[in-house]
């Protein structure tokens, strides 16, 4: 075993778990879970099956991610953030094989409490403020709020937030790399 995993958490048969990871206190990593390398599992995490998670993805405490749910590389999941995996829940009808899937891009970061309504996807470094509600696909870059959330601007890979000149050029305050924002999209330069 080449990861970490502390003796109050369960680690169902059948999951992948890469180098140099560590799981804590009361997680539940289900079956068929692919999960990288260097990735760190906050207590009280549930992983239900056949969830990948990329390399150096951070899991806050008391994050639920459920089926259906993909984690690239460098993603980070805030404190008791939440995935959906069903659009019309009911206790009454078993809707196992409509899971949704919501996939987040290579470095986005979700802020605490947010929820992520299933079907929607995250792009790259997108910023999900805490307490966010997502209802629709977030643009790479793009720094949203609220419930339901709205987009108020553009983040760096850096987590800063990016302001652009009339020509449509933005430099990160931290790393001093450049941003072009054209036709809603931005990329760097």
């Amino acid at each position: 075993m080449d990861f970490f995993a502390h003796e109050t958490a369960v680690i169902d048969e059948n999951c992948q778990i890469g180098h140099g990871t560590k799981i804590w206190h009361f997680s539940h990593i289900m079956t068929k879970c692919i999960i990288g390398e260097n990735c760190n599992i906050g207590q009280n995490v549930v992983v239900s099956p056949d969830v990948v998670l990329g390399n150096n993805v951070k899991v806050q405490n008391n994050v639920s991610i459920y089926t259906g749910v993909i984690c690239e590389d460098d993603v980070f999941l805030g404190p008791s953030m939440v995935f959906t995996n069903v659009t019309n829940p009911r206790s009454a009808i078993n809707r196992r094989g409509q899971y949704e899937r919501t996939v987040v891009k290579k470095g986005a970061s979700i802020g605490a409490n947010a929820t992520v309504v299933c079907g929607h996807d995250i792009g790259e470094y997108a910023f999900i403020g805490a307490g966010a509600v997502i209802t629709k696909n977030v643009l790479p870059y793009a720094l949203v709020v609220g419930n339901p959330a709205r987009q108020i601007g553009w983040m760096s890979e850096y987590g800063q937030r990016l302001q652009f000149d009339l020509n449509g050029t933005a430099v990160c305050p931290e790393s001093g790399e450049k941003y072009v924002l054209k036709n809603n999209e931005v990329k760097k330069s």
